[in-house]
């Protein structure tokens, strides 16, 4: 068995079946949303539903709006190409196969960034992932699905990858965000409208959540939320992922000589969760002995086989089985794991992470307002 595992409630739903749902409800049927004339899902990136808990003074009105019982479980691993993949297709990461940060892809052995890489290293949005969007799906059911996000994503491969279907509307400045999803859903019946606020997660990465910055943006998004919901509309404020402050102290730095790194072909992932790709013929049972020996109570480990069995990637077709590491390490506490081999150590800048199975990173909000109260 697998000894890496989830920290989660079980009344806790799970985010991969709140667009879902929503789409349900605008037909009627839903079975925990009510049904609504048009509906938007705000998704704020970073937003863990601990953190929002210990920063409710600079939240006022999402801390009023959520009951104690308003949360959803994350996807594994609790990172944004993987959460927001299976948040906007239904699907579990083992499906649509955006399995971490950094993912080998079988077909040429590179490891490519699943945020990046349709641009650096040529993936096919349309074939590197390729189940149905909600966005699609809505299409077919005669909706009329909007994602509102900023300009320098419309364009973007992991855009046509997980939003594709939807009628792209660029809005840079946040409060203008909200009200343009808003003004969407009001005014079309039918509307399903996304829209993305990046704009925590990008302080959390840089300024740690712990932080005069991170507090402020929180502030910007609970005022741009204050906005009225138009009558009939139904919304729901989530988040991909939580996050937590890695101090530089706990970076585990691994460099040659290492005997974690003896039989490794590539390191993926991110530094919060590892997928730990073996040369050809290296044994991933050994090899996960190998890193939980010398990594101790710095982490969790699992082979492939371990990890699929346990259900961490939901059913897990044969396209996407190879893209997961041979062995996975889920950093434990505030630990983070880094490759220092490479001459480029701006990574290890990074405050704020995320990517583990610690309530922190795999808790999120889920805020039900307007016509969903």
């Amino acid at each position: 068995m697998t000894s890496i595992v989830v920290a989660a409630p079980a009344h806790a739903r799970i985010l991969s079946g709140v667009a879902p749902e929503m789409l349900a409800s605008l037909r009627g049927e839903g079975e925990w949303l009510p049904a609504v004339r048009s509906a938007v899902l705000f998704v704020i990136d970073g937003l863990g539903s601990i953190q929002l808990r210990q920063h409710a003074g600079h939240a006022r009105v999402l801390s009023r709006a959520m009951a104690k019982r308003d949360v959803a479980r994350t996807v594994f691993p609790s990172t944004t190409a993987a959460a927001l993949t299976g948040l906007l297709t239904g699907a579990d990461a083992g499906r649509h196969g955006l399995v971490g940060y950094r993912v080998m892809n079988p077909d040429d052995g590179r490891v490519s960034g699943q945020i990046d890489g349709y641009e650096k290293d040529g993936l096919d949005p349309l074939t590197w992932q390729r189940e149905a969007t909600v966005f699609e799906r809505a299409a077919e059911q005669g909706l009329h699905p909007v994602a509102v996000s900023m300009a320098k994503y419309a364009d973007k491969g992991l855009t046509r990858a997980i939003m594709r279907g939807a009628a792209f509307v660029a809005e840079n400045d946040l409060a203008q965000r909200v009200r343009v999803a808003l003004a969407a859903a009001d005014g079309t019946d039918g509307a399903f409208v996304y829209c993305y606020i990046p704009e925590l997660d990008q302080a959390g990465h840089r300024h740690g959540v712990d932080s005069a910055e991170w507090r402020a943006v929180l502030e910007r998004i609970d005022a741009a939320l204050d906005a009225a919901v138009p009558a009939g509309v139904g919304a729901v404020v989530t988040a991909d992922h939580g996050m937590i402050d890695v101090p530089r102290h706990r970076h585990v730095l691994l460099r040659d000589g290492d005997p974690r790194l003896s039989g490794v072909r590539a390191i993926g992932g991110e530094p919060r969760m590892l997928h730990v790709y073996a040369d050809e013929g290296v044994d991933a049972a050994s090899l996960a002995d190998v890193w939980r020996t010398e990594s101790g109570a710095t982490a969790d480990i699992a082979t492939r086989d371990e990890a699929i069995a346990s259900g961490l990637f939901g059913e897990v077709s044969e396209r996407v089985r190879p893209r997961i590491g041979d062995v996975l390490v889920a950093a434990r506490g505030l630990w983070a794991f880094y490759d220092d081999r490479p001459a480029d150590k701006k990574p290890q800048g990074m405050i704020g992470q995320h990517g583990s199975v610690t309530p922190e990173e795999v808790m999120v909000p889920l805020i039900r307002l307007g016509a969903y109260c």
